[in-house]
């Protein structure tokens, strides 16, 4: 590859990384672009003196990418006995060992890390008021259960708490049950990209490496005793990533049996959340690029599965009378954007806007609701009675007070995401503490009296994101970063095709950046569990690319 197309890329990707430095450090200090647009000076040079130093740090790593040599694999017959069995029995010896692990976790935090959304899930399950069911219209004032949590997710632990009362006469028991279930859907996922791992020759060092990261970072047991539905999604996303990389590599036509694997990988990912389809709809289309070998049995996958959506969403759930979730799920960044040009600019909005915003949010209280990385407070407060025309009219003082302040509109959208790009944010990292909110309703949620391991294992993962270098594993921001530099390397050695299988993570970022909470660890959790597999997938990549040099 040539100098100039290296020292292109390279350039353009630490002027993205400088801007996103900049851009992060502006927030932190000001929670705005001011601490960096009225220090134009001070800023330009940090800006150079951080361009210089992250292009010098890449450009050693492309380098050191550039002049990698593969070795053809070669047998030890004196490795040690970890190494034997990860290599002969590479899923269930890596099962094993993660279960192990995570045996601490599940007994100090039985049955389960109650949360408030699963909380109202389970409330939803047995029909039971709660504020889900009031942020819509419903549909049937008796089916309280909507479509806000994925149905398919509320059903699960839900059932699973009813099998635990009906049987056990016990709450616990029954959250206990999901918590199994759970855990051994992470961990089988978990162990088998050590196996897909092996299957792609990386070394036994490295699985040993990655088995142990499983096995001792805490975020993985804490999210598998963490009832909710981000787990067990972030789980089919890694599968559908290997599954895309399977696509790429395969010499051969795909077989019926490969397709029916992947069109029932897929409608689980639109069932288990509500922007699965999404990340379907958007990366799918990309295998369309691989070639005409497989295109017709693509298409059929793709339209199988989008069949199966439309089915499931139009025609089944208003069958059960399932009401649908609020569109103000959808709408984080322009309701951010309206709170925090009312607050710079009440003054001078006409009555006739603030009636227009007032029928969607509530005008009166805007301005105190708002917070700057969390929509929640504003959005919760939609008016679920508005009708298609005030929404309408809402939109036109929308767009109007975005052609008259822009800043503020590019502001209130990078407060609200700044930490997905930003790797010196860190937040909300792991659920810890139980909530009792079904307790209120006649439900017996408790956890067991191990509270000094309980403690000690809540410091542990707590502290753990701070921790030097280990930190940055679970890092949202620096993740991002690791994921951007492998789309940059893939294009500067022109290995267009092989970052098809890097979409479902780019997909998900940008599902982050309209999510209504800043580095929220739950939303960015697909990219932080599958990032180990997909960073191995691309070292393959550079080595096979190696040894094909050699030949």
């Amino acid at each position: 590859m040539s100098k100039k197309r290296k020292n292109v890329v390279t350039m353009i990707l630490s002027f993205i990384f400088t801007i996103f430095l900049t851009i992060g450090s502006s927030f932190i200090i000001s929670d705005s672009l001011d601490a960096v647009i009225k220090h134009p000076i001070i800023t330009i040079l940090m800006m150079i003196i951080s361009f210089i130093i992250l292009n010098a740090i890449i450009t050693f790593l492309f380098n050191k990418l550039d002049n990698y040599e593969a070795k053809e694999k070669k047998i030890d017959k004196k490795t040690g006995f970890i190494s034997k069995m990860i290599d002969k029995h590479p899923f269930w010896f890596s099962l094993i060992v993660i279960l192990l692990f995570w045996l601490i976790y599940i007994i100090a935090f039985y049955p389960a890390i109650m949360s408030p959304d699963p909380s109202f899930q389970i409330l939803q399950f047995f029909g039971i008021d709660n504020k889900y069911s009031t942020y819509v219209n419903l549909i049937d004032e008796s089916v309280i259960i909507t479509n806000h949590h994925p149905v398919i997710h509320t059903l699960l632990i839900g059932s699973c708490v009813k099998l635990g009362v009906s049987i056990f006469n016990s709450t616990n028991v029954g959250l206990f049950i999901y918590s199994i279930i759970q855990t051994l859907i992470l961990a089988s996922t978990l162990s088998y990209t050590i196996k897909f791992l092996k299957e792609i020759n990386v070394s036994v060092n490295v699985r040993k490496a990655v088995l142990f990261i499983y096995a001792l970072v805490p975020v993985f047991p804490f999210y598998a005793m963490s009832p909710v539905k981000d787990v067990i999604f972030g789980c089919l996303i890694i599968l559908y990533i290997i599954s895309i990389y399977k696509f790429i590599k395969l010499k051969d036509k795909i077989n019926v049996k490969t397709m029916i694997k992947e069109i029932i990988l897929m409608i689980l990912i639109t069932l288990f959340r509500n922007n699965g389809i999404h990340i379907i709809i958007l990366s799918f289309p990309f295998l369309l690029l691989l070639g005409r070998k497989n295109l017709m049995k693509y298409l059929i996958i793709f339209i199988v599965v989008i069949l199966s959506y439309f089915t499931y969403d139009k025609v089944i759930l208003p069958h059960f009378k399932i009401t649908p979730g609020s569109v103000r799920e959808m709408l984080s960044i322009p309701f951010q954007q309206t709170a925090r040009y009312v607050i710079k600019n009440d003054d001078k909005i006409p009555k006739k806007d603030k009636k227009a915003i007032d029928k969607i949010l509530n005008y009166d209280t805007l301005k105190k609701r708002y917070d700057p990385e969390k929509a929640d407070d504003v959005k919760n407060k939609f008016n679920k009675d508005a009708t298609d025309r005030d929404l309408k009219n809402y939109f036109k003082v929308w767009f109007k007070e975005l052609k008259d302040d822009p800043k503020t509109y590019v502001e209130a959208t990078l407060n609200n995401t700044y930490g997905y790009f930003y790797p010196v944010k860190t937040n909300w990292y792991i659920y810890v503490n139980e909530n009792k909110t079904i307790n209120n309703y006649g439900f017996d949620y408790h956890f067991n009296d191990l509270n000094v391991l309980r403690s000690a294992l809540m410091v542990y993962g707590l502290v753990f994101p701070y921790i030097p270098f280990l930190g940055l594993i679970v890092n949202i921001g620096f993740n991002t970063w690791i994921l951007l530099f492998m789309i940059a390397y893939l294009i500067y050695r022109k290995k267009y095709k092989e970052i098809i299988y890097l979409i479902p993570s780019i997909i998900v970022l940008l599902v982050c950046f309209a999510s209504p909470v800043n580095t929220y660890f739950r939303y960015a959790l697909p990219n932080v569990f599958a990032m180990p597999t997909m960073l191995l997938i691309f070292l393959s990549i550079r080595k096979e690319e190696s040894l094909n040099e050699k030949k």
